[in-house]
């Protein structure tokens, strides 16, 4: 139990670059507290002391604000950066080195009493506000991007964004030693490339009907800015 306790105070200390000391992530994070408390709450779980661990899940939410079920699986070295809001269901299992942010559900969608909540494979980012619902997978090294609604499963060194999720294979994929994937601006936007798509192909049409297309879009300059001309504001 120490050892998984040191783990996930490393975890948290290497994925934040605002802390300053281990002793500063001991004291202050409550996405720490709440992880240490659930390992806490799951031992009196998986030891029938279920209205003991339900009541320590209880304040551990009041304090922190975040719900863990204390019948939920989680693995060494998960870290919840700025903790409010995350909900994880009772079936919900987590792997080792998960980053989850604030607002995250591991939720389900059935009132089943098997499993009805996701499993989240290892070294996988769940970005801020997303959903992820059902007994379904999310593989290894894959990242969920912020508010999206994930309700199938998702293969491994994946990328999901959009409502619903919509997954994309790397092209590029992640080793098992690379860093936590954090970078949410380099997310890709699928509905503006199909928008894009779908333009090119007007165009197309048009200039083989008449000659030349007369068709005049809407669309950022090169450096992502959209003129103001183009909209009634």
């Amino acid at each position: 139990m120490l050892k998984v306790l040191l783990n996930d105070l490393r975890a948290a200390q290497e994925r934040d670059p605002a802390a300053r000391s281990m002793a500063e992530v001991a004291l202050c994070y409550p996405g720490l507290h709440a992880v240490w408390s659930h390992r806490i709450s799951h031992w009196l779980w998986r030891h029938d002391l279920k209205l003991v661990a339900r009541i320590a899940s209880a304040v551990t939410r009041s304090l922190t604000g975040v719900d863990i079920h204390p019948g939920a699986t989680l693995g060494e070295g998960l870290f919840i950066d700025h903790a409010t809001a995350v909900v994880i269901g009772e079936t919900a299992e987590v792997g080792v080195q998960v980053t989850l942010y604030q607002g995250v559900t591991l939720g389900g969608t059935s009132l089943n009493k098997g499993k009805r909540h996701p499993t989240v494979g290892d070294r996988v980012t769940i970005g801020a506000g997303a959903k992820i619902l059902g007994p379904i997978t999310i593989g290894h090294d894959s990242r969920i991007g912020a508010n999206a609604v994930v309700v199938r499963t998702v293969p491994p060194n994946s990328v999901v964004v959009g409502v619903p999720g919509q997954v994309i294979s790397r092209s590029r994929p992640r080793p098992v030693t690379a860093p936590p994937d954090l970078d949410e601006a380099v997310m890709p936007d699928l509905v503006g490339s199909s928008l894009q798509s779908l333009l090119r192909r007007v165009d197309l049409l048009e200039t083989a009907v008449n000659g030349q297309s007369n068709h005049s879009d809407a669309r950022p300059s090169p450096s992502g800015v959209w003129a103001g001309e183009d909209f009634s504001i």
